[in-house]
């Protein structure tokens, strides 16, 4: 067993409520949705101006290129890509901002071949609210077999 469980100890006051935990759960459908049909600027739109995704060059302009090459790269290859989520822990922090944790599965499909799954990942964000709108503000990735 590894560290990314979560405390078994948990209570009541570390959860957040069910409209909220639906809200998030709908942010991250719109969110991969974004990414999974090539809508790179919406999608980097989904992060701060400062945001870190995986060590990468931080910020939105930078997570815009990114995710503008991948869509081209699916064009090329007539693929489609999904995005699912699943098993999303959000905890609230005392700063008002979210902790969660999710299981990701990527699937990869070239038109008339099977589908491939790609990934399976734990995915950490740190989500904070701007003018009403969460979004992330620092995103880690840890594909599962990975050391």
């Amino acid at each position: 067993m590894t560290s990314e469980a979560t405390s078994p100890s948990a209570t009541a006051g570390d959860y957040v409520s069910a409209e909220l935990y639906t809200r998030i759960q709908q942010f991250y459908a719109d969110q991969m949705g974004l990414m999974d049909h090539g809508h790179a600027e919406e999608w980097a739109a989904t992060f701060t101006e400062d945001a870190v995704f995986l060590g990468s060059t931080p910020g939105r302009a930078a997570l815009a290129e990114s995710a503008r090459a991948h869509a081209q790269r699916l064009v090329d290859e007539k693929a489609d890509f999904r995005h699912w989520i699943g098993m999303l822990d959000v905890r609230p922090q005392s700063d008002g901002s979210l902790r969660t944790r999710a299981y990701a599965l990527t699937a990869r499909t070239v038109r008339d071949e099977a589908l491939q799954l790609t990934a399976s990942v734990v995915c950490r964000d740190h989500l904070v609210q701007q003018d009403g709108r969460w979004l992330v503000s620092h995103r880690t990735l840890r594909r599962d077999g990975a050391a």
